[in-house]
């Protein structure tokens, strides 16, 4: 039932950072960790031949999730409210647009506007949209990605649907996007959870080269890669694409913005061309090619 129809909601989950302060910046690589993390919550209910373990591995043990279907504490209720929902049914989430906002000892909060649509649930294979509001609270987790450790769903309104549109690719991509920024703008400079999302036969075209390895990207980070103090990238003109089976390509603006050691700030802005193998059972589809295009030069940004 479900249709690879082009994407066509608006999204604005992320802004330009030409403006951001050096605070916003130093805190970018936590917030791409939390976005990875938010859009992989989707992915049980659009494609649940996965498995629900990728979706229990997002969240705490003590877990809440609040909707109009009740109230589920901890993994177990979850796992148990999820698994029921009818494998008919296809299901499709829209994110428009998203905010993060920083607390004490690294907890952060997100609060997203979607819109939701479901075929399968009404009469006749009608759709089914509803808009709704998520507020995520997240709690600190291993390897620099968050756990969901309360997700509020509250409905907005339920507007005249209209044709149903798979939003799979749209979201498992951005999960790989946020999990790539998370990890090479970490501070920690760690190579190591990079193997994850690598494909094997992985070909990384840098304006400092092409990588055809993991040695050679561990060079990368530790060198090229580690010229600034601290860098985020604000994405836009996201595209992904389906073209084949478990294979798709991404296309994505990146505004980047450093601060040297010297404190000043460096901006610059490229496309990447990527394409990306995909095993809905793995935590994240895997990167096999980029090419960067360099579409603003570095340069120094006005402060």
């Amino acid at each position: 039932m479900r249709r690879s129809t082009i994407l066509v909601f608006a999204v604005t989950a992320t802004q330009g950072v030409t403006q951001m302060t050096r605070d916003e910046i130093r805190q970018g690589f936590q917030e791409h960790a939390a976005h990875a993390q938010y859009y992989r919550w989707y992915q049980f209910y659009e494609r649940p031949e996965g498995g629900v373990e990728n979706a229990l591995d997002i969240l705490t043990e003590d877990v809440t999730v609040t909707s109009g279907l009740g109230t589920a504490n901890g993994h177990a209720e979850y796992a148990e409210r999820v698994t029921q929902l009818p494998d008919t049914w296809d299901n499709a989430h829209h994110v428009r647009s998203t905010e993060i906002t920083h607390g004490a000892d690294g907890a952060m909060t997100l609060t997203a506007q979607i819109t939701y649509q479901n075929q399968g649930m009404l009469p006749d294979n009608a759709v089914r949209q509803a808009d709704l509001t998520y507020t995520v609270e997240f709690a600190p987790g291993e390897a620099g990605l968050p756990l969901l450790s309360n997700v509020l769903i509250e409905q907005n309104g339920e507007p005249e649907a209209g044709e149903f549109v798979d939003a799979y690719a749209e979201n498992r991509m951005r999960s790989l996007v946020h999990y790539w920024l998370a990890l090479i703008e970490d501070p920690s400079r760690n190579a190591e959870p990079v193997r994850e999302i690598l494909a094997d036969d992985m070909s990384l075209n840098f304006s400092s080269g092409v990588i055809t390895d993991f040695e050679g990207f561990e060079a990368w980070l530790a060198g090229p890669g580690s010229q600034v103090a601290a860098s985020t990238h604000a994405i836009s003109n996201f595209s992904a694409e389906e073209t084949g089976e478990n294979t798709y390509a991404v296309t994505v603006d990146f505004d980047w913005s450093g601060i040297l050691p010297d404190d000043s700030v460096m901006v610059a802005k490229t496309r990447h061309n990527w394409t990306v193998m995909n095993d809905p059972t793995e935590r994240f589809a895997r990167i096999q090619t980029i090419d960067v295009e360099v579409l603003e030069d570095f340069r120094p940004r006005g402060n």
